[in-house]
């Protein structure tokens, strides 16, 4: 295994596939998922961030989008096209979206209070998804909302909104799966750091008036896409 564990690495930069096991290792122990979140019922704000690539041009487009938390008006916005600087590697998807996310977040000038990543939390099998990576590294409160349920087992919740049933690693809670509208297919959250399950879920269904994901995810993804393409 090479060296590779220091900020550079930690940020998404690890020098190979072991470098960046070891600094996910490490990383896992800072995680905090015991914590109600932020209070954002006096203001505040919720940025998403999003993902999108260009592999035949080897390119990367990362966008963050910042809602004001009680309209959900979306009050500012940044994007970073950069170069992908690590392979595509199941369970290390982070290092591939960390230093655009980090350059995008960065480009806003201010913190949010709350980010949304269009992935996992602790739903990961080192505990360290992008969700739990990036509030690590930020100190931001973080937690994810994914498509898909991973690696992972879960019972259909009911049809309604708001319904949930367990995402599970084993006998493990690793997050929840979500209906956020009725009769339509679940998303599956996952604390990330410095919120807990509960209130990233109600974050979420807040989120999520008329569609199937959050507005975070729905507006950060339509702007990195539009990133990529404007070079």
């Amino acid at each position: 295994m090479s060296g590779g564990t220091g900020p550079a690495a930690a940020s998404g930069r690890p020098a190979d596939e072991g470098a960046a096991i070891g600094v996910q290792e490490r990383l896992r122990g800072l995680v905090d998922v015991t914590g109600p979140g932020p209070d954002l019922s006096g203001g505040g704000t919720i940025a998403g961030v999003d993902v999108a690539y260009d592999d035949a041009g080897d390119r990367v487009a990362a966008a963050a989008v910042v809602l004001d938390a009680a309209t959900h008006r979306v009050v500012g916005q940044a994007t970073a096209v950069g170069r992908i600087t690590f392979p595509y590697v199941s369970g290390l998807l982070a290092f591939r979206e960390l230093p655009a996310v980090l350059d995008a977040l960065a480009a806003l000038g201010r913190a949010p209070d709350l980010i949304v990543c269009d992935g996992y939390g602790v739903a990961h099998p080192r505990r360290l998804g992008l969700a739990s990576h990036l509030g690590v590294l930020t100190g931001i409160p973080a937690f994810g909302v994914a498509k898909s349920p991973f690696l992972y087992a879960f019972d259909p919740p009911g049809p309604e909104r708001g319904a949930s049933s367990p995402l599970l690693d084993g006998a493990e809670t690793v997050g929840r799966a979500l209906r956020t509208r009725t009769g339509v297919k679940p998303v599956f959250v996952s604390a990330g750091h410095l919120v807990d399950l509960d209130q990233a879920c109600a974050h979420t269904l807040a989120l999520s008036p008329r569609f199937r994901l959050p507005e975070t995810t729905r507006l950060a993804d339509r702007l990195c896409r539009a990133a990529l393409a404007a070079g």
